[in-house]
């Protein structure tokens, strides 16, 4: 592959609904999206998860726009490269910066499996033709309004349930969640609203039949995960703690954790990705897809990656539906019966739909190799 330029699109879309969780509410969403374009004529595309406050990690639209103006993409056009598991290494100097990092690798993968006339499923050794479709659900102004969502879900197909949490909303709304749908497969995620001091009081929600309990503690933790593991029967699911392969290693070796939330922006890419998911698999760890927010492109991404084999618990890949008014894709991502059919044609397999592009951006820029 032979770079010829990068373009940076600086996007902003309205969210259909607010999006509320321990850290903050969302309104509306800012996006990088990346176009790599090659001297073959084809372009890859991708797009960055991060948002404007450094509240999720380290990284923000701004930062993002920054390290790869200024750092990332010379590196990119230093040579020539034959394979997207090339781009990882090219970017070994700079540490940390995983979701601008990740923006970059992700549109040369599409851009890759294009070239290729491969689907980015296949490229990446995807063996689903369809994936599993969970929802999440954020914090709500009342237990009324939560359980009514959880039933609108569940009657549009969704396989899973999600449900943010915190000290003051959990154990009460779990309970009646639980009281009023008692089999439906149930997760909470918590974005590092407690710490040790909250053990006893996180035993009680083994009462209510997790599939998992996300990220209780803090974002860079994983000895104290391991001391709360042993104490509950709920397993734990490591998000914001992994990077890195060796993060993963290490959560697995230690006992901090029995499942693994993989992100491709918080990672690093899909090669990272790759790597993690199959330690899990060797290690009978199951992992599954978390979301970001992600217009379609993004989502596009997440789906490919889904595909591979030990993704085994339904993913946060909504419909585009269930987000915007209208996507920047075509067409725009729908889910059947709880599922969404992965796309055959070349790349991502979704068409960038320039007019809506051009309508929501406030500014792009093109770096010429």
């Amino acid at each position: 592959m032979e770079i010829k330029s990068i373009t940076l699109r600086h996007i902003k879309m309205d969210l259909l609904y607010p999006f509320t969780t321990s850290v903050g509410t969302e309104f509306d969403k800012d996006i990088i999206l990346v176009e790599v374009k090659s001297k073959s004529g084809l372009s890859g595309w991708a797009e960055s998860v991060s948002i404007n406050e450094p509240i999720y990690n380290e990284e923000t639209v701004k930062t993002n726009w920054h390290m790869m103006s200024d750092y990332l993409i010379p590196l990119l056009f230093q040579d020539s490269m034959k394979h997207p598991n090339e781009v990882s290494d090219r970017f070994k100097p700079i540490r940390g910066n995983y979701n601008a990092k990740a923006a970059l690798e992700c549109a040369i993968w599409d851009l890759y499996a294009r070239e290729k006339n491969l689907s980015l499923a296949k490229a990446l050794g995807g063996v689903k033709d369809k994936v599993e479709v969970g929802i999440s659900v954020g914090i709500q102004e009342s237990e009324r309004k939560m359980l009514q969502q959880i039933e609108g879900y569940l009657n549009e197909g969704y396989k899973r349930i999600k449900v943010k949490i915190k000290p003051s909303w959990d154990v009460h709304i779990l309970k009646a969640i639980r009281q009023e749908f008692p089999s439906i497969q149930l997760m909470a995620d918590a974005n590092c609203a407690y710490n040790l001091n909250d053990i006893e009081h996180l035993k009680e929600l083994d009462a209510f039949h997790l599939t998992m309990i996300e990220q209780p503690f803090d974002c860079d933790d994983i000895i104290d995960h391991a001391k709360l593991q042993a104490e509950l029967k709920t397993p734990i699911c490591l998000d914001e703690s992994i990077h890195t392969v060796e993060d993963a290693r290490k959560a697995i070796e230690l006992g901090s954790c029995k499942i693994i939330n993989l992100k491709i922006g918080r990672v690093g890419g899909l090669t990272e990705s790759k790597k993690i998911h199959d330690l899990c698999e060797k290690h009978d760890i199951p992992v599954w897809c978390g979301g970001m927010l992600e217009a379609g492109i993004g989502r596009a991404h997440n789906i490919a990656i889904t595909t591979l084999a030990n993704f085994t618990l339904p993913g946060d890949t909504a419909p585009s539906s269930h987000y915007w008014k209208q996507d920047i894709i075509e067409p725009e991502v729908e889910m059947k019966d709880g599922y969404i059919y992965v796309p055959e044609s070349a790349g991502i397999g979704f068409v960038p739909n320039i007019k809506r592009i051009d309508d929501v951006t406030l500014y792009s820029k093109t770096f010429r190799n």
